[in-house]
């Protein structure tokens, strides 16, 4: 089983909301999910983007693989916390 960190879509019509999930890869992008590990809201200016830090480095540690998206966004939220 390839576990993969990426958003799983939730919200209304023309207002996403996303969840950043660790789940299998063969799994659909809005299917079952192992763990919910954080949430990107790209509504607001700046986007929010929330990360339980534990939970992801765990998921890192044991070889998940997030996808392009979900790195982009935890460089963001890096640089943000850096600031």
């Amino acid at each position: 089983m390839a576990v993969v960190i990426r958003l799983a879509r939730a919200g209304a019509k023309k207002m996403p909301y996303y969840h950043v999930v660790a789940t299998d890869s063969r799994n659909p992008r809005d299917g079952k999910f192992i763990e919910a590990i954080g949430s990107y809201d790209p509504n607001h200016e700046p986007a929010k983007i929330a990360f339980n830090a534990d939970r992801l480095a765990h998921w890192l540690k044991v070889g998940a693989k997030p996808s392009e998206t979900v790195a982009g966004l935890m460089k963001k939220a890096a640089k943000a916390a850096k600031a």
